[in-house]
């Protein structure tokens, strides 16, 4: 029972046609001709929408000169678009130490695994780093099969791990499961969850199977902001103490303070046994991924877990570092508590008698407008688009905005401004 896919695929649709032909000058349709007669095609991917040439703060910029706040930002950009102090780590290191070898290490990237176990609360004190989240959700299944001797899981239909055949069999996204052949055997499915007693499908599995190694899942579904409640959580964790399961949070997409927290799971005050992070972990600029786990799951001395080439980059460590720094020093975690709960506030209040608008919700800075016609979301997004703003479209109706933390009132405005129009004028 896969679920829609992640987000709205308008590859090749007459809205999306109609959308080109107006706003693509012909020297961009021929970089477009050029990308697509090179890249392998794939859904939300290429062929591509148009061509963009820089990006700085909450926007990007096209070929046209157009402009556009970025409320999608393939969700690293919490700290915004080319940050000077993210650039200005990653030159200085490259000066220094531009790469170390696995069997080498750094003080960059022991400094980042000593921030990360001190931010983290709870008791995870090891960490190991990876190019990208999806290897790192690789990582956290490999290292639960040697900490428990089980290769069973159970996560929920409806979320996103990665797009590796390992990721995606314990994903449950339609998109990237749907008729591609045998995925990785005990990866079981729940419904996502919304009370404590949703949890009755794992306690069943749990029973059922006996063998239950690892329970997976986002803490807060990302593409759609939904939250379960935090007795849910709290009896999924006793749950896995009792069945002898480890608990893996991937909050590769919502951490660092998009939620209000600098992690996802502060909210309800469950602590994983294993933590998944990554793409803002970059600063915005670099691809970078940690997992973070117990002492007692270092487990592994003789065995591979990751084994990347740029396992120990003091490139990405530099820009993590400074991505840690700047949400710290500019107060982005309360900024995102704030403009967060004023932004909820000013959407509910203007689509309070929108008959579209089924509803709106969100925590911090991860927020969503759901819409009750089925063709609504995607003439919403391109009139956005056409008008400055980008975001991205889930379960094919659910608009899904995540701004940078470092967004200004007056951009926020225009962008609260732009989506009115654009449901207004369905």
């Amino acid at each position: 029972m896969s679920t829609d896919n992640t987000e709205g695929d308008f590859n090749n649709t007459p809205l999306r046609r109609a959308w080109q032909k107006q706003h693509i000058d012909p020297e961009t349709r021929q970089t477009l001709a050029r990308d697509e007669a090179l890249f392998l095609h794939q859904s939300l991917s290429t062929p591509c929408l148009t061509e963009i040439v820089s990006c700085s703060g909450s926007t990007f910029t096209d070929t046209a000169g157009r402009e556009y706040l970025d409320f999608h930002g393939n969700s690293l950009h919490q700290i915004g678009y080319s940050h000077p102090k993210v650039i200005e780590a990653i030159k200085s290191q490259l000066d220094e130490l531009s790469f170390s070898p696995r069997r080498f290490t750094n003080k960059p990237a022991v400094e980042l695994a000593k921030r990360l176990t001190m931010l983290a609360p709870g008791n995870l004190s090891r960490v190991l780093f990876s190019p990208g989240g999806t290897s790192a959700i690789g990582m956290a299944m490999k290292l639960a099969r040697y900490a428990t001797g089980r290769h069973k899981t159970i996560s929920m239909w409806g979320t996103f791990h990665g797009a590796s055949l390992d990721a995606i069999s314990i994903g449950g996204e339609g998109l990237f499961r749907d008729d591609l052949g045998p995925l990785l055997p005990g990866s079981h499915h729940v419904p996502w969850p919304r009370g404590r007693e949703d949890a009755d499908a794992i306690e069943r599995l749990m029973h059922e199977e006996g063998d239950i190694g690892a329970v997976i899942s986002e803490p807060i579904r990302c593409t759609t902001i939904e939250r379960p409640e935090d007795a849910y959580w709290e009896r999924v964790r006793e749950l896995c103490n009792q069945h002898g399961a480890l608990l893996v949070f991937d909050e590769i997409p919502l951490a660092f303070g998009r939620t209000g927290k600098l992690f996802c799971y502060e909210h309800s005050g469950v602590t994983p046994d294993i933590l998944v992070l990554g793409k803002g972990l970059g600063g915005g600029v670099l691809p970078m991924a940690a997992m973070l786990a117990r002492e007692e799951l270092n487990v592994a001395a003789t065995r591979a877990l990751g084994h990347y080439t740029h396992e120990k980059t003091p490139l990405g460590a530099a820009a993590a570092l400074a991505m840690l720094d700047v949400v710290e020093t500019e107060n982005l975690i309360e900024r995102s508590t704030a403009l967060g709960a004023k932004t909820r506030k000013q959407l509910d209040e203007l689509f309070r008698d929108t008959p579209i608008v089924t509803e709106v919700r969100g925590l911090g800075l991860a927020l969503a407008v759901e819409l009750g016609q089925a063709d609504a979301a995607e003439r919403v997004m391109y009139d956005c688009l056409s008008n400055g703003l980008s975001f991205k479209v889930s379960n094919g109706n659910i608009l899904t905005l995540t701004p940078p933390l470092t967004i200004t009132d007056e951009e926020m405005a225009r962008a609260i401004s732009i989506l009115k129009n654009a449901i207004q004028n369905i």
